[in-house]
This record gives C-alpha cells, structure tokens and sequence, in this order.
C-alpha cells in the first residue's frame, strides 16, 4: 500500500455507505459554475439519503479553478478566467478533450481520506496502463497519475485529483487528459508544481485517445475501486516535495 497509514477498511472491503448501484449520469460540455453548483445539490440531496450515490461525466469550456491552497504565482499570465473553488489543491485547468468525473459519494463511517484518494488514482492507474501507459503511477508526494520521464523533470501528469467531502459526501473528483491541447498549462504552475510536466494519453500513445474511448473503461475501474474489487497497489516510481505542504488556504 502507498498510504501513509493502514486505512481504515480491508483494501477488499466497500468504502460506499451504500450498496446500491450507483448513478451514472453523462453531461457532455458543461460550464464549470452549472457543474459545482449541480454538484452541491447532489451532494446536499446524497447527504440527506433523497439520492443514491452518482458520478457526473463530463468536460468543461476551457477554465482554470483554483484550490485552496493556490497561490499568488499560481495564477495564469493569459487572461483566461479563474474559478476559485472549495477543493483541495492549488491551480489547474480544465477543457474540453480532458474527462472529467465527480463522484458524488456518500462514505462509510469512520471517512477514510486517504483510501479514497488512493482507490481513485488506483483506477486511473489501471485505466491508463491498460489503454497502453504500462508505466503510469505515482509519485510520493503528489497526488495523481504520473508518467515517468528520462529525469524527474521531464516525469509527467497525465491525470489530476482534486476533492472535497462535506457531511460525509464526496465532490470534485478526477480530470484524464485524453486529447487535450497543453498550451493552457503553459501560463500558471499546474497544480503548484514547477519541477515536472503534463501529458494527455494522446501524447503517449501517439494517436488520438478520445474522452469516449476513456469514459467507460474509468466508470468500471472506479465502481471497482469504490467496492473493494480493485485493490490498491504500490505503483510508487519516484518521491518528490508535496506542493501544498505548509502553505496558508487561501482566504
């Protein structure tokens, strides 16, 4: 395990609070501010047991949001709006070509952070290896999913997490770049982090890896993780600095 500690449940056992299958709902093209605040009555509505557990499938009009713990320098050179939002991390972008899912998922008690965050880059890591980046994994210290590079500069994201779990019910969640353009990457630090690169899956397979191609293949991987059936693994390939560690949120 990559945890820092032994989670709280078996690595075989469900972290849901539910058994119910669980809402697949597939949006297409949204708007950054139409999906968070569609998120937040999911998660007040899944909080109340008025729904069952639902992931939101989608992409977003390009559009940097920005974490908690994003700082100053952080923030673009190019003009393009940014959201700040309730989520952990610093900066990213999103648009369209990257998948993006938000689990809207009630946990088992005691809330287990840290499993969930690995359960969820665990499914990423299976997805993308088994699309064909048999090298993809983690770096200690970061969150994500990670190609490694001929040095740790040139090692490079190619999936981002970001969450945020109030009442007990997950939001936010992950971003697969799939055919992405990387041009928006180049005018903030991507996810506060100066010292590595990012990747599509388009980029490292050398052909044009769509967001449908993605889009099941992921939805099984995390049902999978999310119920014990894909156990999380040591993919840990290097270490590097935590970018939120010891920074103020912002205010």
């Amino acid at each position: 395990m990559t945890a820092p500690r032994k989670p709280f449940f078996p690595a075989d056992q469900s972290i849901r609070d539910s058994d119910a299958p669980v809402t697949v709902r597939e949006l297409g093209l949204v708007d950054y501010q139409e999906a968070w605040d569609l998120q937040a009555d999911l998660a007040a509505r899944r909080a109340a047991d008025e729904i069952e557990d639902t992931i939101l499938v989608l992409e977003h009009p390009s559009i940097y949001t920005a974490g908690k713990r994003t700082q100053p320098e952080d923030r673009p050179t190019n003009g393009l709006p940014v959201i700040d939002v309730d989520r952990g991390g610093r900066i990213t972008w999103h648009g369209p070509g990257q998948l993006v899912m938000y689990p809207i998922i009630k946990l088992a008690d005691p809330i287990d952070v840290v499993d969930y965050v690995r359960r969820l880059e665990e499914a990423l890591i299976q997805v993308v290896r088994q699309a064909g980046v048999t090298t993809a994994g983690r770096i200690d210290g970061r969150s994500g999913v990670w190609v490694p590079g001929a040095s740790p500069a040139e090692h490079a994201k190619v999936a981002a997490l970001g969450i945020r779990i109030t009442r007990g019910v997950t939001m936010h969640g992950l971003a697969l770049n799939c055919d992405n353009t990387l041009e928006f990457y180049d005018y903030v630090v991507p996810c506060g982090i100066a010292d590595a690169g990012v990747t599509t899956m388009s980029a490292q397979l050398r052909r044009d890896v769509t967001v449908a191609e993605m889009t099941a293949p992921l939805l099984g991987a995390l049902d999978d993780a999310l119920a014990g059936r894909l156990v999380v693994a040591d993919h840990t390939f290097a270490s590097a600095p935590d970018p939120t560690k010891g920074l103020p949120r912002r205010s």
